[in-house]
């Protein structure tokens, strides 16, 4: 039975690659023909973050420390939007050479560091896309299992393990699940970059490979209860997102507090509650112990990890969000602070005011403003 579902895994290849192809055909339908003119709707603004003035010797510095940047590894980890900037010796050097203040110049560093980020109408498509398969795929998932008895009593995903047989409904839950975590993951090097760049990619390449394991082991029962169960959290997420970008902030935070709820029980409760269990403890007293049920559970506890560790960002952002009273920037953000997008005064001229030119002044640090934060991403 093993052996068939890895010729059958591989007979399937060029038709998963086909799926794949075919999601991101599907992704970009949607944003063209139903997410942004839905937005367009709303009212949510097309332009991007404000460009900063064209000045070649300030563009010369910029390419250089980001250069030098990529060079010391910074992109791998996708932070580059935080070391980009050139440090204080410099920056009063380019002060007395350009004849501005310090503010100015560190100013046209951090729009010159956000010019090339989305626009909010890009970033409401692509939650609008993921909301949209998130919904489909949980009510795919939901309808299949509970039709089944591994749904009701867990014992059943291994009793006559490995001969199992594999309907058409639950292969195409499969398909469809693996196709669009393939997407994610080639569109995660075109897409914003985040802090936790490296996590992210960490958990689509585990996902993938417990998606693909499971199914080439026949492990696809308790695969499907995985896979339903992650999915539960991610569609409250995506409407937070839609939600804030629509800056409906009540709305917002009522969706945040349902995800945090759904995300921190299923993933640190039922999870080790109702899926390690059978993984590790009902399937070895059925089935036993063999090599692939120990590299099965080792991935399933990667991604509990993982799950620990996303569960410590939500619950810092919700501390944040009772002190200020509203969801803010999340951690994970790409964005520095809300005044990215303020109005940048034209260049003036150089003054000594010790707030601007220090790193210590009352609105500046080392080239970040510290005002307030902007809810633009969760």
């Amino acid at each position: 039975m093993l052996l068939n579902n890895c010729f059958l895994l591989l007979n399937n290849l060029a038709g998963q690659l086909a799926e794949t192809v075919e999601v991101l055909g599907i992704h970009t339908l949607q944003h063209v023909f139903i997410a942004r003119p839905c937005a367009l709707g709303l009212k949510i603004q097309a332009n991007g973050p404000q460009k900063a003035q064209h000045n070649a010797i300030l563009e010369k510095v910029f390419t250089a420390i980001t250069k030098a940047s990529e060079r010391a590894g910074h992109t791998a980890c996708a932070v580059t939007i935080f070391v980009n900037h050139p440090d204080e010796k410099r920056l009063e050097g380019l002060s007395k050479q350009l004849d501005w203040d310090v503010r100015t110049i560190q100013r046209w560093f951090r729009q010159r560091r956000n010019q090339e980020k989305p626009s909010t109408l890009s970033k409401f498509c692509e939650s609008m896309w993921r909301f949209t398969f998130y919904l489909y795929i949980f009510t795919y998932g939901v309808r299949f299992l509970k039709k089944t008895s591994w749904l009701w009593d867990t014992r059943d995903c291994w009793y006559n393990y490995p001969y199992q047989t594999l309907t058409t409904e639950l292969h195409y839950y499969y398909i469809v699940e693996l196709a669009f975590y393939w997407s994610l993951m080639f569109s995660q090097f075109t897409d914003i970059k985040r802090k936790d760049f490296l996590i992210m990619f960490l958990h689509h390449l585990v996902t993938i490979s417990l998606i693909t394991f499971s199914y080439v082991n026949n492990m696809v029962r308790v695969g499907t209860l995985v896979m339903c169960l992650h999915d539960a959290s991610d569609v409250l997420l995506e409407a937070a997102k839609m939600a804030n970008y629509l800056k409906w902030q009540r709305l917002c935070d009522l969706l945040f507090v349902m995800f945090g709820l759904v995300f921190i029980s299923t993933r640190l409760a039922v999870f080790p509650v109702w899926i390690l269990k059978t993984t590790v403890f009902e399937s070895w007293d059925i089935v036993g112990p063999y090599p692939s049920w120990w590299v099965f559970n080792l991935l399933l506890f990667l991604l509990h990890v993982l799950h620990c560790f996303w569960s410590y960002f939500i619950i810092k952002i919700a501390c944040k969000a009772i002190s200020k009273g509203k969801v803010s920037n999340d951690d994970r953000s790409d964005i520095e602070s809300s005044s990215d997008e303020e109005d940048a005064p034209s260049p003036t001229k150089k003054t000594h005011n010790t707030a601007t030119n220090g790193t210590n002044g009352a609105n500046g640090t080392n080239g970040y403003l510290t005002g307030t934060t902007c809810p633009d991403e969760h």
